[in-house]
């Protein structure tokens, strides 16, 4: 009875872990560019009190085959993938704000050169004419990696769906710049979340290829975000049947307590 008692703490734990990442996805419904994350679980050790045995022949005399008898011993999380489908649009009317409709992540970098990446497309123009992340001041990259700078930016800036920045210089002059560089990588899901709606690289990504909007890669909406892919009413589903198997686990060890406390009893 005490392999039932760590079975069903191991399936608290787990179902625990799934409860902390739904929860999270839910706080996270209204962030920008936002990928929810997906638990999976899968089980543990089996202990084996019977091994397979093979038939040894037909006949008088001769045995049938038998299969394993084993006991499982818990569960364990298996995954905690972040799921990289495509989320809503909310237009905002701001001619920086952009959004990636299809495959893609913007390339943003830091004073060191650091390169981060993400879908949350909320820029803007600093003081010295760099498009940059208005939330930490990150440069934007254009397709070759190179942070996009329009020092003599006049007004009238707008931005087409292969990245091209065009505005108004401060002679009056059509100017254009960019374009504005999206990265793709062999397998997005490999991406490491590093907060402000943030990933960079880690060894599961793969090959990362650089270039321009349309190049077997998404394309932009300008002044336009993508919204969080966040599903309210299948979170609360799977908080529901997390609950459920959080409570089914209690369940398990309160009887088996109940049994335990049945044979002490045996000796009264």
């Amino acid at each position: 009875m005490m392999r039932s008692l760590y079975s069903a703490v191991s399936g608290l734990q787990v179902h625990q872990v799934k409860m902390d990442v739904l929860a999270n996805n839910i706080a996270n419904v209204n962030t920008t560019g936002y990928k929810k994350g997906q638990v999976t679980f899968q089980d543990m050790l089996n202990q084996t009190i019977r091994s397979a045995q093979a038939a040894t022949g037909s006949g008088s005399g001769n045995t049938g085959g038998a299969n394993p008898q084993q006991i499982g011993l818990g569960v364990l999380v298996g995954t905690i993938n972040n799921v990289h489908s495509q989320g809503a649009a909310a237009t905002t009317g701001n001619s920086t704000d952009l959004m990636i409709q299809g495959e893609g992540y913007f390339i943003l970098q830091d004073k060191d050169g650091n390169e981060y990446y993400s879908r949350a497309g909320v820029f803007s123009l600093d003081n010295e004419g760099n498009l940059v992340n208005s939330a930490n001041g990150m440069l934007v990259c254009d397709s070759s990696s190179e942070a996009i700078n329009i020092s003599d930016y006049g007004g009238n800036i707008s931005i087409a769906a292969d990245g091209t920045i065009s505005y108004i210089d401060n002679g009056g002059t059509t100017q254009t710049a960019g374009p504005i560089g999206l990265a793709t990588f062999t397998n997005p899901a490999g991406l490491l979340k590093v907060g402000e709606n943030m990933y960079v690289e880690s060894p599961a990504t793969g090959t990362t290829d650089v270039a321009a909007p349309g190049s077997n890669r998404g394309t932009l909406i300008a002044c336009a975000l993508e919204m969080s892919n966040v599903d309210l009413a299948q979170e609360f589903v799977d908080m529901i049947i997390s609950q459920r198997g959080f409570q089914a686990n209690s369940k398990s060890i309160r009887t088996v307590d109940e049994m335990l406390q049945e044979l002490i009893n045996i000796k009264r």
